[in-house]
């Protein structure tokens, strides 16, 4: 009867064959965590920023609602009183979305920074990985050919 070959074994002759460097990527590795935990510092900021926005937008009114819940003595100043909420709700209003739009546009330029940065940093990466591989295959060929 015929013996079936061991392809784990064959396979293991191959693999070390061709030696690979994984410190390529164990960096990858690295600098995508890096990366990442700066991205998320810039979202977790921005999520904080926009969170004190909204308490404090809250905060406001209700302050202008209690004002404008108070008993009055003539019906014409309910009338003012909503009117003085609805315009100064507005402003409010006005203000916190830019101040909103700040925070957005602060993320919007952090992360590009961050992903031009990381480019930069995977083309220099990228270009010394090739050139050391080149080296390497190079010296094989050498190796080989005496």
């Amino acid at each position: 009867m015929a013996k079936t070959q061991d392809m784990t074994a064959v396979l293991k002759d191959m693999m070390g064959a061709f030696p690979v460097d994984t410190s390529a990527l164990e960096d990858a590795f690295k600098n995508t965590a890096a990366l990442n935990e700066k991205l998320a510092t810039v979202a977790l900021d921005a999520a904080e920023k926009s969170s004190e926005i909204s308490s404090k937008w809250t905060k406001d009114t209700l302050a202008k609602l209690a004002v404008m819940s108070k008993a009055k003595a003539e019906p014409a100043d309910y009338a003012k009183a909503v009117t003085d909420f609805a315009s100064a709700q507005a402003e409010t209003a006005a203000e916190n979305m830019a101040a909103f739009a700040e925070v957005a546009k602060k993320v919007q330029t952090e992360t590009v920074e961050l992903m031009m940065s990381a480019s930069k940093e995977a083309t220099e990466e990228a270009t010394a990985a090739v050139k050391k591989a080149t080296n390497d295959v190079t010296a094989a060929a050498k190796k080989a050919a005496k």
